[in-house]
């Protein structure tokens, strides 16, 4: 539900903040005032198309903040989690418009693109009248209408569960189908290809532990070489070696420590590097005693290297990776040779699951159908008593029955309502046929109908009454009045019969003092209202007559139901 909105140098408003309530809210006020410019506000909001006109002049941005109360439960609430922009039961969308043309939105104070805005905006407001956000007119909302009247949503979800499942298989079926258009020849590579990598017979991590052989081996005489030259220096040379060195100097320091004791710490050192150094030599001689100088090995290690890295070559792939390009090849060998089998099950599969899909589409048209009477009934009673007596409402579900059916996920049928609104002219799409008020009749009609199912939070109908008076004027503000105890609506209306229904008065003035103009809009107490009502009853003239009118017509209005 919208809360509260704020509005700041927006065409002729400077600033103004108007506190929104449960129920129905009309905006009145003098012809010219700008009645809809909460409309076109909340609009822009919402992700309505914008330019640098829509700036007051002489201020650098135009900015809306629209606060929104949100059921936990409802579509919005959804919309904001999957997005990452929810903030408990409250929204804060803010847009705001730059004196060059520029704009940007906000959602919870998150720059969002005008696309989320528009998203947002359809689950939260729906604006019925002569401006955008028309959402009467698409066919995918008239379907939504039509089949919440209905109640069949499990039916609705099951077609569309049978369509998503019979599609999948039939896609698979399909790919697998042109797959096997080309199966021999691959089949007959995939054969050569596994029989190849199956003979090398390579294991996991070989062809690094080949590398090293191999440089290890090619590498044999210098490393056998250099062993012997270290084991040498280190310990075999009798006058040379470290061994040797190290000995004489801990024989000489352990005669000086009898004369400085201080030297004893040092021969220690010396007497374990004596120990390290012959334990180091010990290391050398069982390595050089275990090096392998078969002259032919490093000929069968290069030989098995040269295979595998042939095979990597020709599989484009690293010598590591060989092993895995094995199991993989082994696998869509497998798949291709049980392909045939594979096949067969998805013929049935697919059989059988259109036919449950079909099943269900049928058993959906029919309820649709059936659905559509009821609605037409209702909806004709509904508009005839709006102010327009010849009007008729159709529920067109097309392809008829003896034509081919489009599958889909919301079934066979095209749904497209329709009016003929004046004697002797067939019906049309409310597109073509409808003026901007007798939409906004036909949408109240339908959002009366269907409240109950409906999930928007807030309605907005502007300039729905136009054209009426009467005794129509007030069936409207009745109808109105009906759909505000459901959900939230504001109505934009010059009406004192639609006004005095309200459960929420909004004034619009415009004031000018000769060289600026600027629009205020304040909520007006039963007092106020009065002389409201009077003024659009009398017009220019107001007498006393007039606010006793006035003031009946408000008592009439707080006698029915409220919210």
């Amino acid at each position: 539900m919208l809360t509260h909105l704020h509005i700041r140098n927006l065409a002729v408003i400077d600033e103004i903040d108007v506190e929104l309530a449960p129920g129905l809210t009309v905006l009145t006020g003098e012809t010219g005032a700008g009645k809809s410019i909460l409309v076109d506000a909340l609009g822009l909001a919402l992700g309505a198309r914008a330019d640098a006109d829509a700036v007051r002049p002489g201020t650098e941005r135009a900015e809306i903040t629209a606060s929104f109360e949100i059921d936990a439960h409802s579509p919005a609430a959804s919309w904001l989690t999957a997005n990452d922009l929810d903030e408990e039961e409250h929204c804060l969308i803010r847009r705001v418009v730059t004196a060059e043309g520029r704009s940007r939105g906000y959602i919870n104070g998150n720059p969002v693109s005008m696309q989320m805005l528009r998203q947002l905006g359809a689950e939260l407001v729906d604006i019925c009248g002569q401006q955008a956000h028309q959402s009467l007119l698409r066919r995918s909302v008239q379907r939504q209408v039509l089949d919440q009247h209905g109640g069949y949503a499990e039916l609705v979800d099951a077609v569309a569960d049978a369509y998503r499942v019979w599609r999948n298989a039939e896609s698979e079926r399909t790919a697998l189908d042109q797959a096997q258009q080309d199966r021999q020849a691959r089949l007959e590579l995939l054969r050569y290809q596994v029989e190849e990598l199956r003979a090398l017979g390579l294991e996991p991590g070989e062809p690094a532990a080949l590398e090293q052989a191999q440089r290890l081996s090619a590498n044999h005489a210098r490393i056998v070489d250099g062993a012997n030259d270290a084991l040498r220096k280190i310990y075999e040379d009798d006058q040379f070696s470290a061994q040797v060195a190290i000995s004489r100097s801990r024989q000489e320091l352990d005669e000086l420590a009898t004369l400085d004791p201080r030297l004893a710490a040092i021969t220690d050192l010396l007497a374990q590097a004596e120990i390290q150094v012959a334990e180091a030599a010990e290391s050398l001689r069982a390595y050089l005693s275990g090096l392998d100088s078969d002259p032919g090995q490093l000929q069968d290690i290069e030989a098995r290297l040269a295979a595998v890295h042939e095979l990597a070559r020709k599989h484009r792939v690293a010598a590591g990776d060989l092993p895995a390009t094995f199991e993989r090849l082994q696998n869509d060998l497998e798949q291709i040779q049980q392909s045939d089998e594979r096949l067969q099950v998805l013929a049935q599969q697919t059989e059988s699951l259109e036919s449950a899909y079909r099943e269900a589409a049928t058993e959906l048209s029919a309820a649709r159908r059936t659905a559509a009477t009821s609605l037409e009934a209702e909806i004709n009673g509904n508009i005839q008593q709006l102010g327009m007596p010849a009007g008729r409402f159709f529920v067109a579900l097309d392809p008829p029955p003896d034509q081919p059916a489009k599958d889909g996920p919301t079934g066979y049928d095209r749904i497209e309502f329709t009016v003929a609104l004046n004697p002797g002219h067939p019906p049309g799409a409310l597109a073509k046929v409808a003026s901007g008020g007798e939409l906004s009749r036909v949408s109240l009609a339908l959002q009366v109908a269907a409240a109950d199912a409906d999930t928007t939070e807030t309605h907005i109908f502007d300039e729905v009454d136009a054209g009426v008076g009467g005794s129509v004027a007030e069936i409207v503000g009745s109808r109105l009045r009906e759909l505000g105890l459901r959900t939230q609506v504001l109505c934009v209306t010059h009406l004192a019969q639609v006004a005095s229904q309200a459960h929420q008065h909004l004034r619009i003035n415009k004031l000018s003092d000769g060289n600026t103009t600027r629009t205020t809009i304040r909520s007006l107490a039963p007092a106020e209202r009065v002389e409201e009502l009077a003024r659009m009853l009398g017009g220019v003239e107001i007498t006393d007559r007039t606010r006793a009118h006035a003031a009946e017509m408000l008592i009439h209005g707080d006698k029915k139901t409220t919210g």
